[in-house]
């Protein structure tokens, strides 16, 4: 093995431990499921198995035929999560938002999606990230946002969207709750709760979008026009083409409907790349998910907005992607350190 593969088999185990020391902390005797379909990275798979094990976990490794981009959870694996502590999903078919997501979470399991996630993203977001304090600037984004009663997004692009944020707030970004189940991402990411029904403007994509699967790193901005929350034209070319089709071949409004909106900020992720889970998080980004499925939508999809400005109320808090207020920036100037 040369140096240069020793030193990487050396990151991925470093990393593989703080996913289950830091990330996902787990507890001897734990059950921990991890999935990694037919296109997953099993190297990524067996550095996690190992890691679980070394703290005391009891893993067990699935592998099965992908499916693209989202299809039912093969029963075996669905049953599997009904009996675990830990999910952990390495799956390029994700599982989050499926029936088999759903039984889990209410059975109690916490399910960590890193979908498609392999080696090098592991290393980059994962190994070499200041975790403890991603979560900080994670709480003060949130904090922040949902002090406020307007949330103003631009690009230079030409995204300029207004909206409203729901005092209501978001448990998805708040404490997790000390019994049961709940969903876990990647670090790097946070938002707030917006009104779905009060984002009006001009939404464009021009970094990622995703899925349908034919998608992902972007050649053309995709630019939406969005009414009282809904999506109603779209236009800059083949690839805006293509995701209108995709959107509208659902038949159902709420596939049209604004969803939420996050900031991404891993230090680890400078640009797309084309894979939905680190391009969310880009650092100085915002992605916008399309496709309300709390509200019966059969579908939901993510884009990214790069370089882009915020205002919360009349105060600019980013501007171009980096951050201007004076208390974010402090922590992610650290996380860019």
């Amino acid at each position: 093995m040369s140096t240069a593969a020793e030193a990487m088999t050396a990151e991925l185990r470093h990393a593989a431990r703080v996913l289950f020391t830091e990330i996902r902390p787990v507890a001897p005797g734990d059950q921990v499921l991890i999935t990694a379909d037919s296109e997953a990275d099993q190297h990524v798979a067996r550095a996690a198995e190992a890691a679980a094990r070394a703290v005391g976990a009891e893993p067990t490794v699935l592998t099965y035929p992908m499916c693209t981009p989202v299809g039912p959870v093969p029963e075996p694996v669905a049953a599997a999560a009904l009996k675990a502590r830990h999910w952990i999903n390495f799956s390029v078919g994700y599982h989050l938002y499926s029936d088999a997501f759903h039984a889990a979470i209410s059975s109690g399991c916490v399910y960590l999606e890193l979908t498609g996630m392999d080696a090098d993203m592991m290393i980059r977001t994962i190994g070499r990230v200041n975790n403890a304090l991603l979560d900080e600037v994670k709480a003060l984004l949130y904090r922040k946002s949902q002090a406020v009663s307007t949330l103003r997004l631009t690009s230079p692009a030409g995204c300029d969207v207004t909206m409203t944020v729901d005092p209501a707030g978001d448990p998805y970004w708040e404490d997790p709750p000390e019994n049961g189940g709940w969903p876990q991402m990647l670090g790097g990411q946070s938002g707030c709760m917006v009104i779905r029904e009060s984002a009006n403007g001009t939404l464009v994509f021009d970094g990622a979008a995703w899925p349908p699967d034919s998608l992902g790193l972007l050649r053309q901005p995709i630019v939406m026009t969005l009414v009282d929350g809904y999506a109603t034209e779209f236009s800059g070319g083949p690839e805006a083409e293509l995701y209108e089709q995709w959107l509208r071949s659902f038949d159902n409004t709420e596939a049209l409907m604004f969803d939420h909106f996050c900031y991404g900020f891993n230090p680890g992720v400078r640009k797309p790349s084309g894979r939905i889970l680190e391009d969310e998080r880009v650092f100085g980004c915002v992605q916008i998910g399309i496709g309300a499925t709390e509200f019966g939508s059969p579908a939901h999809s993510d884009g990214v907005v790069l370089a882009p400005s915020v205002w919360l109320d009349d105060q600019q808090i980013q501007a171009d992607g980096a951050y201007v207020d004076p208390e974010i920036a402090a922590l992610t100037d650290r996380l860019s350190a």
